[in-house]
Formats: C-alpha cells, structure tokens, sequence
C-alpha cells in the first residue's frame, strides 16, 4: 500500500481540490436538489465548491493528502454559530440567481446546530477508489480532537449512514434533516469526545433551532501535519 501522507492545504491547492468537492456533490442526489437545472449543474457546482474551499481555507482549516485525493473542509465551532453576512454576500456574489437555494440548505443545517463545542467537518470529498487515504486523513485529525476532548460533527449525504467512511471512522448517525421542497434526507452524523458519556453516545440531547443562514465562522483546528 502506498504510504498516506495528510498535510494542510493551502492556496495553490484550490484548483486541485474545489473540483473534487463540485465533483462529490454532482454525484449525489443533494446536487440536483441544489441546482434542478441539469444544463447549469456543473458549472454552479464549480463555483460553490470554489467558494466553500475558499471560505476553509481562510476561517477553518483545509485538510488534504499528498496526491490530492481526498479533502477534507473543517471549521471549529466553540458556540453556536451567528449569521455571518459576509457567507450571505460571497453566496449571492458568486451563485447569482441560484444562491437561494444554497442560502436554503444553510438554513436546514444551521438549524440542528449541536449546541456544544465541536469540530464541524463541512465537506469531505473522496476520489473514487481512494477510501483508505481518507481513512488515514480522518484519522490524523481525529487524534488531535481526541487530545483536546472535542466531539465532531458532520452530514452524510448518503442514504446508509451506518455504512460509510464516517460511520468506520466512529461516527454515529442521529436524525436526519428532510430538505425541502422534495429533496433528499442528510443524516446528522456525530463522533463523541473520548471520555463523552454513554448516553446519546455524548450528542447533546436537543437541538437548538435556528433562523438564518450561515456557513459557520470558526477558528483552526490545531496541530495537524504541515504542508506537504
């Protein structure tokens, strides 16, 4: 097996990776939830992906592998986050016509917000076929939240949720969120802190709905590899 090596991302990665997230959410029933409009999916995707990349790289921490074959987009959330207005700028800027459908799924996930500090893992994208380097990376950033006692939290975009990459790296699903109109169910998945009670497996026992849209405005998760 080739070795796996995780590093921190950077700027010049952002037209290697953005594709892999356009690319990981087209392929699933999510992207044409988000863009109906075949025709203009690819192209709106692009520009999202670029935008989320973007956003990690300059408030939470982008994580990837040494052949780019996997990323993983993170933000740290110490509260419940707030509206951040420059998100909703750089969404409409960006998106145009389609940003209210975006604005939209923030809104649903804003909404099931743990209420305790945690990692958020915002997007994990994977090259087909490269399932033990994400495993590797997960890992990695796994070992340095395990230090610091912080739980993560993410969203499967799949219908097993007991069955993925997230459920192997120790996540459980929890209640998945119904988009609508018409749209698919996204499982909240969450991965407790080492020493988290039994109960819930540590996922705070309510949620604390949310009005508004916001990515998420956070600080690096520390102390993961460097550059690569």
């Amino acid at each position: 097996m080739t070795r796996v090596v995780v590093c921190r991302a950077s700027e010049a990665d952002l037209d290697v990776l953005a594709p892999l997230v356009a690319e990981s959410l087209s392929v699933g029933p999510v992207g044409g939830w988000l863009v109906p409009e075949a025709s203009a999916r690819p192209l709106v995707l692009g520009s999202y992906a670029r935008l989320l990349v973007s956003w990690g790289l300059r408030h939470g921490q982008v994580d990837t592998t040494g052949d780019r074959s996997v990323v993983a987009v993170w933000f740290r959330r110490v509260e419940v986050p707030v509206p951040s207005a420059g998100w909703m700028y750089d969404l409409h800027r960006t998106l145009g016509a389609y940003a209210s459908r975006f604005a939209l799924w923030h809104a649903y996930l804003d909404a099931v917000v743990p209420p305790v500090p945690h990692a958020y893992l915002a997007h994990l994208a994977i090259r087909p076929g490269r399932e033990d380097a994400v495993r590797v990376l997960l890992a990695a950033c796994h070992r340095v939240l395990d230090i610091e006692g912080l739980p993560a939290f993410a969203e499967c975009l799949g219908g097993r949720p007991r069955e993925g990459v997230l459920a192997g790296c120790g996540y459980a699903p929890r209640l998945p969120i119904g988009l609508e109109p018409g749209g698919p169910a996204l499982w909240r998945m969450w991965r407790p802190a080492p020493d988290a009670g039994r109960s819930c497996g540590g996922f705070p026992p309510r949620v604390r709905l949310r009005r508004g849209v916001t990515l998420l405005r956070g600080r690096r998760v520390s102390s993961l590899p460097g550059p690569c």
